[in-house]
């Protein structure tokens, strides 16, 4: 690590160790830590050295237990409380913040609803011909819902909508009244049904996978495939990341050129936003658009900073909007996979043998793993050691599929006659992906968590060998003749 990296990684420790405290902190006492928190992340612009990193870390402990504190009062005191304890049925109305999902014969949907002067998040659940109604709709949509109010259960889905500020269900929802999306929504959705309706000439299969890999949308793939890609690891990239935000500033390069450096600047960060918005904010997503922001605002300044340090403020500031990420399975892998990057790419890249365009390649995929290995352990149990070989192998398609696969499914939108011909390519690509993703989830062989803590002694007593010898050796006198 970079010693310039210390300070925002140790402020970003600082700030989930607030974050992890303020999940048993009463909401009475948010409101002092917040006061605290912003004086001292304040005072720690006038100090300097470990001072300075120490006063700020301090700080965002605090500014942590007080926003954890604070939306989790918000969820427990909501103003749909009275309405949960009578399982009431209302009618409430609000603007879709996800798009529908759920089985064969329910559909689910997290919608951001008013209730008085306040809004809260709420899941509706409908079923049989409410489910279908359900399932056209898509996030941005303005609706009026009726349905029954009640707590939320102890379902993964449900504490998964827990997460994402979900208050209460809305259940045997039946749909009212319907209005279109408005604004950044409007243009991000048609934007959306542009690209989706360009893949309409690819098979089912290939075209849920190529939704998949352009905007994170994995509803509509079998049972089979995510299971194959998720046992061989090759679930991320059908999870947008920051190579999809770069592949789209790539796309839109040649105009950002022409433009001077703070239209650049300004022209990149709404393309930002609005692809941000087309994949629904994804937790991914919004860790991938908060570098990329911050590196062109660093850009703009004249003080680039390094991969570490970007990643470092970018999930400081989301963790300090939205203190529940911190219970995001998808962020908390974006985030190790950056940072596996950031850290250990640069030292494994050095040190693998063979040509360039095989070694840079290898050691990417072996950092994210690194960087990932602990969440995977921890939320899952195990982790397919076939992985860095099949992201390897993958990649190089997947990549070129980010940037192909969007300009043919965007020009396929606007011409459909183009799209047979423009979309072979991607057919190509996806299917080498996924004969991929079934031969390494065809390896049976996985690393539990015994397995790697034997791993991690083995390496650290191979380390501390290492080291001794070294030692030694340095220790030995020079007898060569003067």
């Amino acid at each position: 690590m970079n010693r310039p990296d210390t300070g925002p990684i140790v402020a970003l420790a600082a700030l989930v160790v607030g974050l992890i405290a303020g999940e048993h902190l009463g909401a009475g006492s948010a409101p002092g830590a917040l006061v605290l928190g912003a004086g001292a992340l304040g005072s720690a612009s006038f100090l300097c050295g470990r001072v300075r990193i120490a006063v700020a870390a301090t700080a965002l402990a605090l500014l942590g237990a007080a926003v954890m504190a604070r939306a989790l009062d918000g969820q427990r005191n909501s103003p749909l409380a009275a309405a949960i304890a009578t399982r009431e049925v209302t009618t409430l109305h609000g603007v879709l913040t996800s798009d529908p999902d759920g089985g064969r014969f329910v559909a689910t949907v997290l919608a951001r609803v008013s209730v008085g002067t306040s809004h809260r998040t709420v899941l509706v659940s409908g079923s049989g011909a409410d489910a279908t109604r359900l399932r056209v709709l898509q996030a941005g949509d303005h609706v009026s819902l009726t349905g029954r109010v009640s707590l939320l259960r102890h379902t993964h889905a449900d504490q998964r909508a827990r997460w994402r500020h979900a208050v209460a269900r809305l259940d045997q929802a039946r749909l009212e009244s319907l209005a279109p999306p408005t604004r950044l929504l409007a243009i991000a959705d048609g934007v959306r049904n542009v690209v989706l309706r360009g893949t309409s000439s690819l098979a089912p299969t290939q075209r849920a996978l190529v939704a998949g890999f352009l905007l994170g949308d994995t509803r509509g793939l079998p049972t089979d495939i995510e299971a194959a890609y998720r046992d061989s690891g090759l679930t991320h990239l059908l999870a947008v990341s920051g190579e999809n935000v770069a592949f789209v500033l790539a796309l839109v390069g040649p105009l950002l050129r022409r433009l001077s450096l703070a239209a650049r600047t300004g022209v990149a960060l709404a393309v930002i936003l609005v692809f941000a918005t087309m994949t629904r904010f994804e937790p991914s997503v919004l860790r991938a658009s908060a570098m990329a922001s911050i590196a062109l605002l660093a850009a703009l300044t004249g003080r680039p900073a390094s991969r570490g340090r970007v990643l470092a403020f970018a999930v400081i500031a989301l963790l300090l909007v939205d203190p529940f990420l911190v219970h995001s399975v998808g962020f908390l892998l974006s985030c190790g996979a950056s940072a596996g990057i950031a850290f250990a790419e640069p030292a494994i890249s050095r040190h693998l043998p063979g040509p360039g365009f095989v070694r840079e390649p290898l050691a990417v995929s072996i950092a994210a793993q690194l960087g990932v290995l602990p969440v995977l352990l921890i939320a899952f149990g195990t982790f397919p050691l076939v992985t860095p070989l099949a992201n390897l192998l993958a990649a190089p398609a997947a990549e070129a599929l980010g940037v192909y696969g969007l300009v043919a499914s965007a020009t396929s939108g606007v011409v459909p006659r183009l799209g047979p011909m423009l979309q072979q390519p991607t057919a190509l690509l996806v299917t080498w992906v996924t004969v991929v993703a079934r031969a390494g989830a065809a390896v049976p062989l996985q690393l539990d968590r015994r397995a790697s803590l034997a791993c991690v002694a083995i390496a650290a007593a191979v380390a501390s060998i290492i080291c001794l010898r070294a030692r030694r050796a340095a220790a030995v006198p020079d007898a060569s003749p003067r």
